[in-house]
């Protein structure tokens, strides 16, 4: 069976992946969840979704990193989560309801 794919959107207005719609689905879970306890930093971010995937046992196929860099960039286009900060380091919390 084929994988369905969708296209993400970037925030700027770039080109960003296509992908899995099955992992976009984990990944954005993921980032989700992670996020309910504030904003973070890019690594920090990615640490707290790795631990996740480890402690529910959650196989992921693929690099965890890029993936959610998509996924970020998606969500944050689509006003999903926002970034909270113009300079490095970034930080992402979950866009709030106006």
């Amino acid at each position: 069976m084929k994988e369905e794919k969708i296209q993400l959107l970037h925030p700027f207005g770039k080109k960003n992946v296509r992908m899995d719609k099955e992992k976009y689905a984990i990944i954005r879970k993921a980032i989700l969840l992670s996020l309910k306890t504030g904003p973070l930093k890019h690594k920090e971010l990615l640490k707290d979704i790795l631990k996740n995937f480890k402690k529910n046992k959650i196989k992921f196929d693929g690099s965890v990193e890029w993936y959610m860099e998509g996924v970020k960039l998606d969500m944050e286009a689509t006003k999903v989560i926002q970034r909270l900060n113009e300079k490095p380091p970034h930080l992402w919390s979950i866009q709030k309801k106006k």
